[in-house]
């Protein structure tokens, strides 16, 4: 167990709940904090479902990841990635392809230590502690110029993130400058918290009262995230409906219309 002292030095602030921890916490993971469970509780009091709703996320990352590498895309930037946990971005890329390269981008230092763990022996993935909000900056990074070829198509991936922008952050054109760097027959893949339901609008006041980011957009606001890029069938939907590898029920519950996403081809 990494002592707290250590945690602090490293810039981990253990006395208020993390994003990336809790997701890791509704993940069934190990690395995080009372106060990340704590959210969670309170979170689960709106959404029951929320440990559902990961593991949809989970699952449509997974499904997403190769069907971008059927299209030939075997580079990708994970632009808030979270903690490592099972079927990574770089894990489900590589077993389709080995040589896919995967360039994880998070804001928490606990990512980049245990990141950096994970990877040491796989030299086509990296990951590196930057903010999502920074675009000239990431897109510079000695690691992203490393195994980014900027003449190729990238998958930029931004799932389970853009949620944690607030309007003022301008998460639209934040999406444009990362997909102004890449090359057509790049694709763009999101996933959102969408206000399609009252307990969907609950759990947003509660995110936003508790973790201070959260901001549940309509299925509207998050098609617009694609806007001048070719959307890919079915288009922006509830996470379990996104090219299902399994029969879906035909009336979804809360918890799986909590969450939408969506790929687009940039022309």
């Amino acid at each position: 167990m990494t002592d707290r002292r250590d945690l602090w030095k490293s810039g981990v602030d253990t006395t208020r709940p993390s994003i990336a921890r809790a997701y890791d916490v509704v993940l069934n993971g190990k690395d995080n904090f009372e106060v990340d469970r704590a959210f969670v509780h309170e979170i689960t009091k709106v959404v029951p479902e929320i440990y559902d709703v990961a593991t949809y996320n989970r699952q449509i990352l997974g499904r997403g990841v190769r069907f971008m590498v059927g299209q030939g895309v075997t580079q990708f930037i994970d632009l808030g990635s979270g903690l490592p946990t099972v079927e990574n971005t770089h894990q489900v890329a590589q077993r389709a392809d080995p040589q896919a390269r995967v360039v994880y981008v998070d804001n928490d230092p606990m990512v980049l230590a245990h990141g950096r763990a994970l990877l040491a022996e796989n030299a086509r993935t990296a990951v590196i502690t930057s903010d999502l909000r920074d675009p000239a900056e990431i897109l510079a990074a000695p690691d992203v110029r490393r195994l980014i070829d900027f003449d190729r198509p990238v998958g930029v991936m931004l799932v389970g993130v853009l949620h944690h922008l607030h309007d003022d952050d301008d998460p639209a054109g934040l999406v444009r400058s990362y997909m102004e760097a890449v090359p057509a027959g790049s694709h763009l893949f999101v996933t959102h918290f969408c206000a399609s339901t009252q307990d969907a609008r609950d759990a947003e006041k509660k995110f936003l009262s508790l973790l201070g980011t959260g901001r549940f957009r309509t299925p509207e606001e998050i098609t617009a995230f694609f806007d001048g890029f070719d959307l890919v069938e079915p288009g922006v939907v509830p996470l379990p409906l996104w090219r299902p590898e399994e029969q879906v029920p035909a009336d979804l519950t809360v918890g799986q219309r909590l969450m939408f996403g969506g790929i687009a081809r940039k022309h």
